[in-house]
């Protein structure tokens, strides 16, 4: 046989190793993440369900405004706070949050 057919046989059964190989990596990380990946589609059908009822969503939001209208105000600014500070900080944080990452690793 030609040792250059022979060199490329080998090359190809080693490359289809590999391959199995990281397949089978894959497929363990995903199997430990598999549990995020099921809450995610739990909460996207719960989100669907709400898109389904949003009249009765905003019902219960103006009954709340009416009936308690100091803690709607309460949650709102502090909605609002938590937001600027979010806007104020959360960029400028990055550069540090990116040397805590790469120190870690």
């Amino acid at each position: 046989m030609n040792p250059r057919l022979l060199e490329l046989a080998l090359k190809k059964q080693r490359l289809q190793f590999d391959a199995e190989r990281q397949r089978e990596t894959l497929v363990a990380g995903l199997e430990r993440i598999e549990w995020v990946l099921d809450a995610v589609d739990r909460a996207r059908d719960r989100a669907q369900g709400l898109r389904e009822h949003v009249p009765l969503l905003s019902a219960v939001a103006f009954a709340v405004v009416l009936l308690r209208p100091r803690l709607v105000l309460r949650v709102a600014r502090r909605a609002w706070f938590g937001w600027m500070l979010y806007r104020k900080l959360g960029r400028g944080l990055d550069p540090l949050i990116g040397f805590l990452r790469r120190f870690a690793s």
